[in-house]
């Protein structure tokens, strides 16, 4: 009689726990929260003194997911093969496990190092599959007081309803966890990714002037220093901002871009430092500034010449002092943000007509980079050309093969006001006039094919003019004939003999245009 009461009892507990753990997941919102009540709920209403929910990671791997009981150094250690230990076996099994004394079971690894020599002599450890479809997706596990196998086995049978119960929340959070894994192996695929996109060698070219630029580059991204871009407009000083940042400590952080001639005047101060609720007409909401949003990372801010000089007093305080301001609040907030600017404007002569503060251009000019413009550059022209040949030809999904021996040189002849953005726009416009995967000079704009625009005016005798033209003609022909001098005398409709008496007397060496 007595043994059925205690039956009893048991089985009028355990219907208690249930009940408790459905209502739990009834008015759940968070899964994570809901789960950790559960083993809460475990562990207070039958005397067990952890439970752990451990979830399968991959195919190879079973981890302590969430835990009542644990510290989360201990969760962070309680990790095991399939197969591996107590927990990986019922992984591996997908039956239940029953340890009736901790201490006498060599497959327990005890891996989180919560239990003494004393709690092993006087716990059991019971663990079950938690299965979806026949899925095993995790385990539910407990140490609990050992009274005798068939109190064991009554928590056996809870804890597997229990784990039913909870399956579909498991199976749920292990999807979330692994695409949240999956985001993190994306996010550091594009962070390193960016960083070879923006490496100095693979942007800026080859030229003297632009290797020095990359050397200042990778000298100053690892700094905290401030950093002030001089250069023409066009030249590639956003570019060199990106390589900066994406090689600096700061690479996992924001970059935030502000350019400033771009936004009214009256909006430049709320656009950088955020501004309170009603703040200005038409303020109807708070709002978070750039500074704000890069904080932690770098703010680059283009054309800083253009900065209002009102804004320009705000903006100096706030680099002393790394604090912000909203408009329209009288509170304070610190920022860790590293400052990145540019500006094609001769700051020293505003300086001296009073349009920038004399003190705000030496705070910005602790480390200045001078971004050379495309005509003090010239070897870099082709490299930038092909570049862009491949990038747009991609774009545009066309099969880009080359650009011409006249194209070439109308390229090399310019003087680019536009620098390198007006040589990426002349080259996407050729590519999308092109039907035979090559640039041709008739592919260029107008400014390129005249020769007073370009600064190259014909000069030298029609003799001299003549064998110019011969000469391109002749090199394009080695070039598509890979510098096979009989095939090339075919194609122009002449013979080998006269053929190769122009190539010497124009000394035009075949060898070089074979591939």
């Amino acid at each position: 009689m007595a043994k059925t009461q205690t039956t009893a009892a048991t089985d009028h507990q355990q219907l208690a726990v249930l009940l408790e753990v459905g209502e739990v997941l009834g008015a759940a919102a968070n899964f994570e929260q809901a789960l950790y009540e559960i083993l809460q709920v475990l562990c207070n209403r039958l005397q067990m003194r952890l439970g752990t929910l451990s979830l399968l990671r991959g195919e190879q791997e079973v981890a302590i997911d969430i835990a009542y009981g644990l510290s989360q150094d201990e969760i962070d250690r309680g990790r095991y093969k399939v197969g591996e230990g107590i927990t990986g076996r019922v992984v591996a099994s997908a039956k239940p496990v029953i340890v009736p004394r901790i201490s006498s079971e060599p497959l327990f690894l005890d891996r989180t190092g919560a239990r003494t020599s004393h709690e092993k002599s006087q716990s059991s450890f019971i663990c079950v599959p938690i299965a979806l479809q026949r899925e095993v997706v995790g385990t539910l596990s407990a140490d609990c007081p050992y009274v005798d196998d068939s109190r064991l086995q009554a928590n056996v049978r809870l804890l597997t309803i229990v784990a039913a119960m909870v399956a579909q929340n498991v199976a749920t959070r292990r999807r979330a966890r692994a695409e949240w894994a999956n985001l993190a192996d994306e996010n550091q695929r594009l962070q390193t990714e960016l960083k070879e996109r923006f490496h100095p060698t693979n942007i800026i070219g080859n030229s003297r002037p632009m290797e020095e630029v990359g050397g200042l580059i990778g000298k100053v991204a690892p700094s905290d220093a401030t950093v002030l871009l001089r250069g023409e407009s066009g030249t590639g000083k956003e570019l060199v901002a990106d390589a900066i940042h994406y090689h600096s400590l700061r690479s996992g952080q924001p970059l935030v871009r502000v350019h400033i001639a771009a936004l009214p005047e009256t909006l430049v101060e709320a656009e950088l430092f955020g501004h309170e609720k009603g703040a200005f007409t038409g303020a109807t909401e708070a709002s978070v500034g750039r500074f704000e949003r890069a904080d932690g990372g770098t703010l680059f801010l283009d054309e800083i010449g253009e900065l209002p000089i009102g804004v320009q007093v705000k903006l100096l305080r706030v680099l002393q002092t790394r604090q912000i301001e909203r408009l329209g609040s009288s509170e304070s907030h610190q920022i860790d943000v590293r400052i990145i600017a540019a500006t094609h404007v001769d700051l020293e002569k505003a300086v001296a007509a009073g349009t920038f503060r004399e003190d705000l251009y030496y705070r910005l000019n602790v480390f200045p980079i001078y971004v050379p413009p495309l005509r003090e550059r010239k070897s870099d022209i082709l490299l930038l050309a092909d570049t862009f040949l491949d990038q747009y030809g991609r774009k545009h999904s066309k099969q880009m093969r080359r650009i011409s021996t006249p194209a070439i040189d109308m390229l090399m002849s310019y003087h680019w006001p536009g620098n390198v953005r007006e040589l990426e726009n002349c080259i996407e416009r050729a590519i999308i006039l092109s039907v035979d995967g090559v640039v041709h000079g008739h592919h260029l704009p107008p400014s390129l094919q005249t020769a007073a625009s370009s600064g190259t005016d014909l000069s030298g005798s029609l003799e001299m003019m003549m064998s110019s033209y011969e000469r391109e003609i002749i090199v394009e022909a080695l070039k598509n004939t890979k510098g096979n001098m009989a095939r090339a005398a075919r194609l122009l409709g002449t013979t080998s003999r006269i053929f190769t008496y122009r190539t010497k007397s124009l000394d035009i060496s075949p060898r070089q245009y074979r591939r």
